[in-house]
């Protein structure tokens, strides 16, 4: 399933019960027989997501990977939209502290790019270190966020 979005098109592949198991921008792959079914709740989700009114997802997901870095992308969908947090931070919140460069490699793994937003871990001096589509992305995604986070009264 290939959704558009403001960024370009997001390819989505899902398993047998429709959990998600990829979602990555750039050009939609083919899933053997040239089609690919539409998870209309992943669709409306991510309409939201960049319509401004949605902040969070709530979609099944299956990514493969090993223990440790199901654990590094579980962590992930627990960074608040429009924020950021540093490789340590995510290393020290996955009980590993010392273990940067390892939950680096987690999150350049992630398959499931936006849904798991791994775009919103940076360097500690805040700078923004690579993402698998560019760092120019990423700095456009963390800026639409920032410039849609919901303001507390």
């Amino acid at each position: 399933m290939t959704i558009e979005t403001p960024f370009g098109p997001l390819h989505a592949a899902f398993n047998a019960t429709g959990a998600i198991t990829q979602l990555k921008f750039g050009p939609a792959t083919q899933n053997g027989n040239g089609s690919s079914p539409v998870n209309h709740a992943v669709a409306q989700q991510l309409v939201e997501y960049f319509t401004g009114k949605r902040t969070s997802f709530d979609l099944p997901l299956s990514p493969h990977g090993t223990e440790f870095q199901k654990l590094v992308w579980a962590e992930l969908t627990r960074i608040p939209f429009g924020e950021t947090i540093s490789y340590a931070e995510l290393a020290r919140r996955v009980a590993r502290p010392g273990a940067a460069r390892a939950v680096g490699r987690a999150n350049a793994t992630n398959p499931i790019a936006l849904v798991v937003p791994c775009h919103r871990v940076i360097g500690a001096d805040g700078s923004l270190t690579g993402y698998a589509y560019g760092v120019e992305l990423k700095r456009n995604l963390l800026e639409f966020e920032r410039t849609r986070k919901p303001v507390a009264d």
